[in-house]
């Protein structure tokens, strides 16, 4: 497989300066936590960890990892994992569609994939004619395949998809093409998870983040018994605390907490399986995908800050651990330069057992990479 190969380590001289010009000032964002809890933080005050120029633990970059079967072009994607049981990768390509453009709904091809770790073979496909924007992506610990459809048409979208390994459809979540907030209707969701006792979580509402909110909006959770059974939900769309202005993604720790990254607010909320707020992050940016690993070490792709609803922050992958909100690991975005110092970075994250990273590109991201899937090899693999 002829891809793209980049090393990072060929620019640290350019990067170091824009990190540096995006600001030095890293004394607010490390205040102790004392100050932190008498003190309600306002996000507009915290400077970017990055700046401070932190290490990049993975710092080979294979843009273009992988091909589509038959010849396919990719569209943007925003959702990848790791498959617990063998450790391959699981993404999917909306169907050769960029944006929001809903591309399965007209284009009818297997838009969920799984992918060789180390050859990046295909080894399965499957979920053609069943989607129109694939949105989250999440492999349990049996190894079935749970995807979000966040856009609808007459008749599909608005729906949370299992599958089996091998692509049978095993358990749906809303009704095709409806949406709504009553028991039994989601509204453009973006993310689904399960814990370790089966119960199924699916963050809901995609644009609560926008200047203009639509009316009929969303921003919440929703828990469901591992039969698909309603049990609650929480969260409105606003800025205080268990509030959303858009629950992008989810991920939960070695302790069942639930880390859900609320974009448009930039900020990582965290609660227990009951939808009570434990914690908040503010240092790993304008989120849209949470990955955190067996060690429990976090990984937050954000990308869509810019100068214009994130002054000041970077695009990227930020790393640090689940026990803290501090920052200490970045790995830098594509096309970093004097015009878009804040680069061009990928939706979703997922890391493999030798921790390896994987970026799904989204719309923003997906010219600058130039293929669907970035592989970012770790320092000593």
């Amino acid at each position: 497989m002829s891809k793209r190969i980049v090393s990072r380590i060929r620019t640290p001289a350019l990067l170091a300066g824009l990190l540096w010009a995006a600001g030095c000032a890293q004394e607010a964002a490390n205040e102790s936590a004392d100050e932190m809890d008498a003190t309600p933080i306002d996000p507009a005050m915290i400077e970017d960890p990055a700046a401070a120029g932190l290490p990049n633990p993975n710092p080979t970059v294979m843009a273009d990892w992988v091909d589509l079967p038959d010849g396919r072009e990719w569209g943007s994607t925003a959702g990848v994992d790791i498959d617990p049981i063998d450790g391959h990768i699981w993404a999917y390509d909306r169907c050769g569609g960029v944006g929001l453009a809903g591309g399965c709904a007209e284009t009818l091809v297997d838009p969920i994939l799984k992918f060789h770790r180390e050859t990046g073979e295909v080894l399965a496909s499957f979920g053609a004619g069943l989607f129109v924007l694939p949105h989250g992506i999440h492999v349990d610990a049996d190894g079935n395949v749970w995807v979000t459809d966040s856009m609808g048409t007459v008749d599909k979208g608005h729906q949370v998809f299992k599958f089996s390994p091998e692509g049978e459809v095993l358990l749906t979540l809303g009704q095709p093409g409806r949406r709504g907030i009553e028991p039994g209707l989601l509204n453009e969701p973006c993310d689904v998870i399960t814990a370790p006792n089966g119960d199924i979580f699916v963050s809901d509402g995609h644009s609560g983040q926008n200047a203009r909110i639509p009316e009929g909006s969303t921003g919440r959770i929703i828990k469901f018994s591992p039969e698909g059974e309603y049990i609650m939900e929480w969260g409105v769309i606003g800025d205080g605390p268990g509030e959303f202005r858009t629950p992008h993604g989810m991920a939960f720790d070695s302790q069942g907490r639930l880390f859900v990254a609320d974009r448009g607010n930039h900020r990582i909320q965290i609660f227990d399986q009951d939808g009570n707020l434990l914690d908040t992050y503010h240092q790993f940016s304008r989120i849209s995908g949470l990955f955190i690993d067996r060690d429990d070490n976090l990984y937050a792709i954000d990308s869509e800050s810019n100068d214009g609803n994130h002054a000041g922050w970077m695009t990227g992958i930020r790393v640090g651990h689940a026990s803290e909100d501090r920052v200490t690991g970045f790995i830098p975005p594509h096309d970093v330069s004097e015009e878009r110092p804040f680069g061009f970075a990928g939706e979703g994250v997922a890391v493999d057992w030798e921790g390896n990273v994987y970026a799904a590109e989204g719309p923003i991201s997906l010219r600058a990479a130039g293929g669907g899937l970035t592989k970012y090899v770790r320092s000593g693999n």
